[in-house]
């Protein structure tokens, strides 16, 4: 297809830190093909991360409302059709975007869709037989797409996202001394993956002491009560969690001199602005591809495998067999708070 197509629908529904590793492959096909417009269909929540990119538009997908079911699906392509799209890049691959794509296929349109390596992750996972190797990231995965489509495309540490300007919120908020900023996302959706409590705790303690480092503790509604107690127990934490939108996080995210995170969302956020990115891993691994964009892999801490030899246990940490419940404590606080001095 090639240059002489001029607008590309990008699908990625969810989740979270899925939908922020597309940004800095929209950003190179930006770079390399200017003149070819995207629109980017994901949920609602997600517009912010779009909203620098040039060229690109967004279209909400309402999956539990209008949107839901065959009969919403076909909705949903009858809108996206009266854009004037010309092909589908599919980069989640799952039953719904399977529906849409298919109603564009029926209509003629060229699709290519996301191969996510279900049996090289499945191998690198198992116990037996285990093949521990680096597979493709995500982000090559993503790229591979546009260039099935015929749009080739190589990653540069340039497809990140500038700074945006502080609002005044914000700014009251974090207040006016010299100090760096260090965020911290201290939860993760499984507890596979989840630094605990008390070695978190002791990062953050060290950190307070430190007392050259603003820490600033990110987290959704459920971690609010837990980050409002180390606010007040350490002079140099403040929690944002239920005070700003969205939109605000991210501007608050892409001024972080360094973001400490599990292998989740945040990391992902904060590395789409080209921040620095420290990430801890238990039962997860780098190797399944989902590693920050663009991060050096010394950024990264990763559970003993001498000491746990079946890791990676899974991809996404919510599988781990008996007696590996404690991987993460084989990553001291101590380790950690090292390797943010050391990449501050």
């Amino acid at each position: 297809m090639g240059s002489t197509s001029k607008h590309i629908l990008v699908i990625r529904l969810s989740a979270m830190g899925d939908v922020a590793m597309c940004v800095p492959v929209i950003k190179a096909m930006n770079r390399s093909y200017p003149h070819v417009k995207i629109t980017v269909l994901s949920r609602a929540f997600f517009k912010p991360m779009f909203q620098q990119l040039p060229n690109v538009t967004f279209h909400a997908a309402d999956v539990k409302g209008k949107h839901s079911g065959v009969f919403g699906l076909f909705k949903l392509y009858r809108e996206l059709k009266k854009q004037n799209i010309d092909a589908i890049a599919d980069l989640h691959n799952v039953l719904r975007s399977k529906i849409l794509g298919a109603y564009f296929q029926i209509s003629g349109y060229q699709l290519c869709r996301i191969d996510k390596g279900r049996a090289e992750k499945k191998a690198l996972t198992r116990t037996e037989n285990q093949q521990f190797k680096q597979l493709k990231t995500t982000h090559q995965r993503y790229a591979d797409v546009f260039n099935k489509l015929g749009f080739p495309i190589q990653l540069t540490q340039e497809d990140v996202l500038p700074r945006l300007p502080l609002t005044e919120k914000i700014s009251l908020f974090i207040g006016k001394d010299a100090k760096k900023w260090i965020g911290i996302a201290p939860f993760a959706a499984f507890d596979g993956k989840t630094y605990p409590k008390s070695s978190m705790e002791s990062v953050i303690a060290k950190l307070n002491e430190a007392s050259t480092c603003k820490i600033i503790l990110f987290g959704g509604p459920a971690d609010k009560k837990q980050l409002i107690d180390w606010e007040k127990k350490y002079k140099n934490a403040h929690s944002c969690a239920g005070l700003f939108s969205f939109e605000e996080e991210l501007t608050l995210i892409s001024n972080l001199d360094v973001m400490l995170s599990m292998d989740s969302g945040n990391a992902h956020l904060a590395a789409m602005f080209g921040r620095k990115v420290v990430t801890i891993w238990g039962v997860t691994h780098p190797y399944a591809g989902f590693y920050p964009f663009g991060q050096p892999k010394t950024h990264a801490l990763i559970a003993d495998k001498e000491q746990y030899p079946l890791l990676p246990t899974s991809i996404y940490g919510n599988k781990f067999p008996e007696g590996y419940e404690n991987v993460m404590e084989t990553i001291t606080p101590e380790m950690v708070y090292e390797k943010i001095i050391e990449v501050l």
